[in-house]
């Protein structure tokens, strides 16, 4: 009986993959909006019943398809955000990486692109639950830059959704508009990070003013001339 249910699940994961992968190829050949059940059921060589059996409805399948991309997203964000360096620098790392695949996903593949926006602009709760992941990615670095004195103290996840929103048209590169007036992601992720970081008190900075224009002047810039 065990052997039986467990060749059931076999066939029934292999006839989902099936159907999935029969649903990306026709997104990438004509979109996601004029794809059909019945397209999906012809492309994966079943009726379109079948395909019922294991999804119950076309955004089901969207759903899971765009969990799929989101999750292989997820995977290299945190396997960025594993590298060395400071916690500011990680956090930075793990929201370029989402940011690259982002952008290759826009120039490479399109239409797939499409599917992702539109699940992310009509907040899917797959798309939701892809920014909470990422947030709790992000959380723990931000506690352990507390921890060492590095990042001003509250929320570690107000302050994950913070850097979040901030990012967001940077990370998501379809939004841009007007580029050449944005900022580059690498200036606007070191305003983040100086938005996260211990303020300096006014001593210090009084300190570091001075020496930087004693500097200035044995170089002989800014002096007169």
């Amino acid at each position: 009986m065990m052997q039986e249910q467990r060749a059931d699940q076999v066939r029934s994961s292999r006839s989902r993959r099936v159907i999935l992968q029969a649903t990306i190829q026709l997104y990438r050949e004509i979109g996601h909006r004029k794809t059909t059940v019945a397209d999906i059921a012809r492309r994966a060589a079943m009726s379109p019943a079948n395909v019922y059996r294991f999804f119950r409805s076309k955004r089901e399948i969207e759903e899971v398809v765009v969990a799929e991309l989101l999750g292989e997203m997820f995977q290299a964000a945190g396997n960025a955000g594993r590298g060395d360096g400071s916690p500011v620098s990680r956090l930075g790392a793990v929201l370029r990486a989402i940011a690259e695949l982002n952008a290759r996903r826009l120039a490479n593949d399109k239409r797939l692109d499409e599917l992702v926006a539109t699940a992310k602009d009509a907040n899917w709760p797959v798309a939701l639950a892809f920014v909470d992941r990422v947030v709790g990615l992000l959380s723990p670095m931000i506690e352990a830059g507390q921890a060492g004195g590095e990042i001003r103290e509250g929320s570690a996840t107000t302050l994950a959704r913070c850097l979040c929103v901030a990012m967001n048209a940077y990370v998501w590169p379809r939004e841009f508009s007007a580029a050449a007036l944005r900022p580059t992601f690498e200036q606007m992720m070191a305003f983040c990070g100086n938005a996260l970081r211990v303020p300096l008190p006014r001593q210090a900075v009084h300190s570091i003013t001075h020496v930087v224009g004693q500097s200035r002047s044995e170089c002989g810039v800014g002096g007169p001339s």
